[in-house]
């Protein structure tokens, strides 16, 4: 998921000339990334992994990984990757796709009769392409949400996310607009169980996780409000330099299939691999994928795809990635078409007030990327 936070820094990111980075090694490049992310902005703990053209991989980590014994952060640990989430529940729709049962331009209403409906937002004028690339328009139902320490314990089903989103106006026309909307994705798990007749985290499982033997990377079942082990403790900030809240252990369900995935680093990288070395699409489904928007007002060189952005690269060409925010843990990642891959997380979000350690990390996935050609 993203915060508020994230989405402002997207819109105000500028990547700098990442020609430093191209002249140091990629392990001194992403250690000290990643050391400065926890030395300057007081992140706690930082971890990462690269992956060159050839697949070698390295992992790196910064920081402490369990503020109360100074532990050391776990290599290649677990972590709750939020948003990216989002890119697994495109890829089981446009396999749905690809199989002739999901039509992406018909109206959501096809599959879900009556469920988008309320304060002028009509399944019947949305389709199942405009939710995947975020130009539906349906409001996001975690912009109101309270803090993390209030609804830490709460679980919720996702109809009543959903009704949560669907409580407010549009932010604009179906078609007319891009606007990321995490209720979008609530709406694609919703229509995906309704179409195969399984649990969307089935599915993920099914078509993805198993295949692609992501042995570190699973969906926790309702009620588990852990992390499975190794991993670093995940905090939350009421105010920048203030107290450190233990957030590690949460009910994440109020992500649902727009943010509940836990893995690593690696896997992570895994997987964007094998998304885009076409092992989980056909060529026509994968092409859809790639497809993307410009979204007015919006960072120069960011586009979106179908649950992906495309990120224009200071040293030339792209890398395509998601990345998310969670209470506890912030993920950003990207991949290149020629197997180079970068995906990181640090152990708490960016408070809403600090936009510039919203921006560093940001910056990272560029620098560490381009450090790898």
């Amino acid at each position: 998921m993203f915060t508020k936070i994230a989405a402002a820094a997207l819109a105000a990111l500028t990547l700098t000339p990442a020609a430093a980075a191209q002249a140091a090694p990629p392990r001194d490049v992403l250690q000290r990334e990643l050391d400065s992310l926890v030395e300057k902005y007081d992140f706690p703990g930082a971890l990462g992994t690269v992956r060159d053209s050839r697949g070698r991989v390295r992992h790196y980590t910064a920081g402490v990984g369990d503020l109360k014994t100074g532990a050391k952060v776990p290599a290649d640990a677990y972590v709750r990757v939020g948003s990216n989430t989002k890119t697994y529940v495109a890829v089981v729709a446009l396999q749905l796709a690809g199989e002739g049962r999901l039509d992406l331009d018909a109206p959501v209403e096809k599959y879900l009769p009556k469920v988008i409906r309320g304060n002028g937002n009509d399944g019947r004028k949305i389709t199942t392409r405009m939710l995947l690339n975020h130009t539906s328009g349906l409001p996001n139902y975690t912009a109101d949400m309270p803090s993390i320490l209030e609804l830490r314990d709460r679980y919720q089903e996702p109809y009543e996310l959903l009704q949560q989103g669907l409580a407010h106006r549009p932010t604009f026309p179906p078609g007319k607009g891009w606007a990321y909307s995490n209720t979008g994705y609530v709406a694609l798990g919703l229509l995906i169980q309704r179409v195969t007749g399984r649990p969307v985290q089935e599915e993920i499982t099914r078509r993805i996780i198993r295949p692609l033997g992501l042995k570190h990377t699973y969906w926790p079942g309702a009620g588990d409000q852990g992390i499975r082990k190794p991993h670093p403790r995940g905090y939350h900030f009421s105010e920048p330099g203030g107290t450190a809240v233990d957030v590690t252990e949460l009910d994440p369900s109020w992500g649902w299939a727009a943010g509940q995935l836990i893995a690593t680093p690696g896997d992570v990288n895994r997987f964007f691999v094998a998304l885009l070395d076409g092992k989980l699409l056909k060529p026509e489904q994968l092409r859809q994928l790639k497809k993307t928007v410009k979204p007015k007002d919006f960072l120069p060189g960011f586009e979106y795809g179908l649950g992906i952005f495309k990120i224009k690269l200071s040293c030339g060409g792209h890398a395509w990635g998601h990345g998310g925010d969670i209470d506890g843990y912030e993920t950003r990642n990207g991949v290149t078409e020629d197997g180079r891959a970068v995906s990181f997380a640090v152990t708490a979000l960016p408070h809403p007030t600090d936009e510039e350690a919203a921006l560093a990390t940001f910056k990272v996935v560029d620098r560490a990327i381009c450090a790898t050609r």
